[in-house]
Order: structure tokens, then sequence, then C-alpha cells
């Protein structure tokens, strides 16, 4: 196997990393001027090329999206997504507490493509020291000329603020965030209008998640034919993944997307391996709203594509969360499930009422009190959500179903055993208690 060379985590170890002076004097910044001598349209078309999809979970084409702005608008916003709430997902976290600058060379990439004056970076609120480190990096690049009034003593001029979130799991989705920016409560809008056209403060807006902005100025550096040699035609590019429970290694690795889940969990220089005494018997391989694998499901590739063959509703952030063969199947439901009907911001009854049934099922589940008929009725109910239905205004109850549905169909018969070996008296009690 080649040897791969980190590009988005090139600066992870470096000392003094979050400086504006060690990042420049390791090419730091060079992308951006050569950016702004180039059009707007000419970066928009190499990002096309490179096709760099959006590293925030849906995979959308960020070149795409970028095009889609209103050929006529007068002003136009960026908002950076560096929300980062999908559990176990913390590789946003990692650029930005040890290569800030990275992210901002291409949040001015992007907001010089989409000719925006002003950037909102949306942080969340429990990243209390990466705030303080990116507030840091934003008040040099001030300083210096990088932000602030005729960038680079170019025509463009960029303002860039930090904007801390409230907490919540739905601002994770754009509209969400944009209403939590506007000072509102963060739930979902409604589409259309979508944010190209009508976003912040009605204004044209486009979205981006951290991770992709930082492969921005690595595309704009080295070119898209650089950028198409990395990993599969369909999944270009480096790529973060994230790894978290019983192995040896937990953290956040780069790779390009021809991984397997099984190089992420075995391999000497990512997961190396499990504990002692430990055996894979789940994983949740992008985070958890996008569904579980059996152990038998591990060479399933870490690309975009290849997810949907396992019945899996994405790659989306690439946090893997092993589940070893000592846990109770029971158990991640409940978790699974109590964390979504916590997370629902209650706008569409179908999400509302749908996470809380399931939570109050699987609760039962869990407390020795099930029903074999539970098992199809969270089936049904998962059915009857999200957006793929057609039942709601953003893709939270598609996260909140997969988990739900992959574990209920691939673990049924350990979850049926454990109900038909209840004690019928616990079942009572337990039933007394919740009812």
């Amino acid at each position: 196997m080649a040897v791969f060379e980190p590009v988005l985590l090139r600066n992870r170890d470096v000392e003094d990393s979050t400086s504006l002076s060690v990042y420049e004097s390791r090419g730091g910044y060079g992308a951006a001027r050569k950016a702004l001598k180039m059009t707007p349209v000419e970066i928009i078309e190499e990002v096309k090329k490179a096709n760099l999809r959006g590293r925030g979970g849906a995979g959308f084409p960020a070149g795409v999206k970028w095009g889609f702005l209103p050929k006529d608008r007068t002003r136009t916003l960026l908002c950076v997504n560096a929300d980062e709430s999908e559990p176990p997902t913390f590789c946003n976290r990692v650029l930005m507490e040890t290569d800030p600058h990275q992210l901002i060379e291409g949040t001015i990439i992007a907001a010089y493509a989409t000719q925006s004056q002003i950037a909102y970076i949306y942080i969340r609120v429990e990243f209390h020291e990466q705030f303080h480190i990116l507030q840091r990096a934003v008040d040099e690049a001030y300083a210096k000329g990088y932000l602030g009034k005729r960038i680079f003593g170019s025509d463009y001029s960029l303002e860039c603020y930090l904007h801390r979130g409230a907490g919540a799991y739905v601002c994770g989705e754009e509209t969400g965030l944009i209403e939590s920016l506007e000072g509102k409560r963060g739930w979902p809008r409604i589409k259309p209008p979508f944010p190209a056209v009508e976003g912040l403060f009605r204004r044209p807006t486009v979205v981006n998640n951290v991770e992709t902005l930082c492969c921005v100025p690595h595309i704009i550096e080295r070119g898209a034919d650089w950028f198409t040699g990395i990993g599969p035609p369909h999944s270009t590019g480096p790529k973060l993944f994230c790894i978290s429970g019983p192995v040896k290694r937990p953290g956040c690795y780069e790779a390009p997307m021809t991984i397997t889940v099984r190089d992420l969990i075995e391999r000497e220089d990512m997961g190396g391996g499990m504990l002692p005494g430990k055996k894979v018997k789940a994983v949740l391989p992008g985070g958890v709203s996008m569904g579980i694998l059996t152990a038998d499901e591990l060479d399933m590739k870490m690309d975009f594509e290849d997810p949907r063959k396992y019945a899996l509703l994405g790659l989306g952030t690439a946090a893997a969360v092993v589940i070893d063969d000592a846990t109770d199947m029971r158990m991640v439901l409940r978790n699974m499930a109590r964390f979504y009907g916590t997370e629902s911001c209650g706008q569409c009854t179908q999400c509302r009422e749908g996470t809380a049934w399931m939570h109050k099922i699987a609760t039962r589940i869990a407390m020795g009190a099930g029903r074999i008929e539970d098992l199809d009725i969270l089936l049904e109910t998962a059915r009857n959500m999200g957006m793929m239905p057609g039942l709601s205004i953003c893709g939270l109850p598609d996260g909140a179903t997969y988990p739900i549905e992959t574990i209920v169909n691939k673990f049924r018969g350990e979850l049926e055993a454990a109900i038909r070996a209840q004690a019928p008296e616990r079942a009572k009690t337990v039933l007394s208690v919740l009812n």
C-alpha cells in the first residue's frame, strides 16, 4: 500500500501550529493569494472539476452548491458550519484547534468565489478552547490584512465573525443554523426557498462545513487533477476519519476514501485493533445517524457510495463507533432513540411524536418489558418519518430512524431472544413504573 501523506492534518504535530507565522512558514495563505488573482468563476469551476463533496454529512458537491447563487444578487453571505454536533464526530474540532488558519484561508477563498461580503463561523458552544484559538487566528489575520478591507492589496474585502451556537443538534442543519444566527429559535426552515436564494437575513447564502472549506486551499494550490487523483472517482480527495470505542488508538486520522471499516479499526497507524479481550460486534461507521454494521460487514468502503449497499443512509461524518461483543444491543437501541427523542426540534408532528414513541418503546425493551411486536412497531414508525417519505422539513428524522431500523433488522435475533428471556414479574414491575 502506497504511503499517504497527510494534507488536512499536515500541521497537526507542528509546534505552535495555531500561529500565523508557523502557518505561513509552511506555505499558508499562498493559495488565497493565488485565488484572488483568479476570477470567481475560475475558482468555482476548479472546485467543480475536483468534485469536492461536502464533508459535513450529505456529500453534496461544494462547487455545484456555489453555482446555485442567483446571478443578479447584490449581497451574498457565507456561513461556516462548525457546529459538529453529530455524535461522536470530532474531526472539525481537531482542525480548528490545531490549524485554524487553514480554515480561515479556505473561508477567504470560498467567500471570494461566491462574492460574499461577510463570513460567519458558527461554532458550537461546547467548543470553549477551540473558540478562543479560532478567535486569536481571526485577530491575527485581521492584523496582517488578510481579513477586512482590500485583502492582500486587492479590491476584495471580507469581514469574518465568530458566532457561538446554543447546543442544539438540529442547528447542524443549514437552515436551523441560519435561524440560530439570526437570534431566533434554532429550527429548520421550510424549503424552498433554499439558502442560496434566500438564506441568512433573507440574503443569498452559502453554508459549508469546516472540513470542506479546509480542502479548498489545497485544490487551488495543487489543482483539481491532484485532488481527483486521491480516492475513487466518486469520492475524491483526502478525508478525515474518527474512531472511538474499545480500540487501542481512538482518534482522528486522514486517508483517501479507499479504506474500509476494517482498515480503520485494525491498521496500526489508525485504530490499532481492539483492546485485549474485546471483539467487534457492531460498528456505527458514519456517526450515529447513518445506521449500523455487523461484524460481518467490516469490508465496507468508507466512501460516499458503498455505505448504501449495506442499508446505511450514507457515509455521514465518517466517525466510527466500535461496539464490542459484551454490549447489549437493547442498550444501544435505547441510547440512539433517547438522543433523537431529545434533539428533535418538535416542529414536525411525525418527528416529534415518532422519536418520542421510539424512545419509550426502546426504553421498555431495554428494561425487560418488551414485546416481540414492539420491534415491528419500531420499524413501522421509522418508515413513516423523514424527508425521504416527504414528511418532514429537515433530515433529522431520517437520521433518527436509520440507527433504529438497522439495529432492529440486523440484530433482531438477539433482541427477540432477550425479550423471550424476560422474567414475567420483572416486566409487570417495569410496566407499572413506566405507565
